[in-house]
């Protein structure tokens, strides 16, 4: 069933604006992966170029080593085993639940058409509702209904274009998962588009980070967060501050904080001005630290407050602090960093001049 995707240094370009410039990366089969990015970036046209949507100027798709898509050639959607599951969920309004999931299933004989529909009617929760219409349905009882019907035809590939954007945030989170756990049994390479990090961290094995129609990183979400491997992708993944530093001969980084030890040796001489980036993990709220920080704001998530912290030279990081320390903006909290992952970058000259 699952198939092996090869995106391999793709160009694509709308009226000779460039949108899409060697762009790489490969997935494996059983892999969810998902592109995240702001709008504009680029990540759609990925999506419409290995669907067929869209010709590639340059480079290579590939599926189980078949090449789909080269400059001069492009084969047609329907002939890819490519499954595609859209923003609107795209049903037809005039056939039931049944209907539209049996549609991508024509020509195949009636018998096994009715118990691939069962089939999948049970596997995407709406057992009892195959009688129903689109419209008689909720948003994400829709967007069952169009993961299945994609399904249904067994694609080696599914692709999904911002499916759950059109719901709530609770719904949003618990429908992905759901997805998840879909794909995963029944062991479906995937490739997902979103604008939301929690979307691409929840659904996701592997994510790539696009910025102005290239991938900045290619990575676990984990390694994404942790260990970003550039500036954009420190700042567009996750929350935190830079906070300024210096390298040590040694091989530390000064902060105002203190010294700390990098997991590897940094590549810039002693000397350079660095910022050091901060996760609001990274800093622990310590009643016995002699470290004192001034709570500037505080958001209450119920389980723990997100204060945002000035330290004594004037710069501010956040910290996720258990929710039963109810501190007041203006109080004074003693803070300790805890570095598993100690990130850094050479000074930005625009924030050195903010700074100054």
């Amino acid at each position: 069933m699952s198939a092996r995707l090869d995106f391999t240094d793709v160009t694509h370009a709308y009226a000779r604006t460039p949108v899409l410039q060697g762009v790489s990366f490969q997935v494996e089969p059983g892999m969810i992966a998902c592109l995240l990015g702001a709008s504009g970036c680029g990540k759609t046209t990925v999506l419409r170029c290995i669907a067929g949507f869209e010709p590639v100027l340059g480079g290579t798709v590939a599926l189980d080593r078949t090449v789909m898509s080269a400059q001069g050639l492009t084969m047609p959607p329907e002939k890819r085993r490519i499954g595609v599951v859209f923003q609107d969920y795209a049903l037809f309004p005039h056939l039931t639940v049944t209907g539209n999931i049996a549609f991508g299933l024509r020509g195949a004989p009636a018998a096994e058409r009715g118990a691939r529909v069962a089939e999948l009617l049970e596997i995407v929760g709406l057992a009892d509702l195959g009688a129903k219409y689109p419209q008689e349905l909720s948003g994400g009882q829709q967007q069952r209904v169009a993961l299945a019907r994609a399904l249904a035809p067994r694609p080696q590939l599914l692709l999904l274009d911002e499916p759950f954007s059109n719901l709530d945030v609770e719904m949003r989170e618990r429908l992905s998962l759901e997805v998840r756990d879909i794909l995963k049994r029944e062991r479906i390479t995937a490739v997902l588009v979103t604008h939301d990090q929690h979307e691409a961290f929840n659904i996701a094995d592997v994510v790539g980070i696009m910025k102005d129609g290239r991938i900045e990183q290619w990575d676990t979400p984990y390694r994404l967060y942790h260990e970003p491997r550039t500036r954009y992708a420190a700042e567009f993944v996750g929350q935190g501050q830079f906070l300024p530093g210096t390298l040590l001969g040694d091989g530390r980084v000064r902060l105002e904080l203190g010294e700390f030890r990098p997991d590897s040796t940094l590549p810039w001489p002693a000397g350079t001005a660095v910022d050091v980036l901060l996760r609001p993990d990274d800093v622990l709220h310590d009643d016995a630290s002699p470290l004192q920080a001034t709570v500037l704001h505080r958001a209450f998530r119920g389980a723990e407050f997100l204060y945002t912290l000035r330290l004594p030279g004037g710069s501010e990081v956040y910290s996720l602090v258990p929710s039963h320390h109810n501190h007041a903006i203006g109080e004074k909290i003693g803070i300790r960093l805890e570095l598993d992952h100690l990130v850094a970058f050479p000074r930005d000259p625009a924030t050195a001049r903010t700074a100054a």
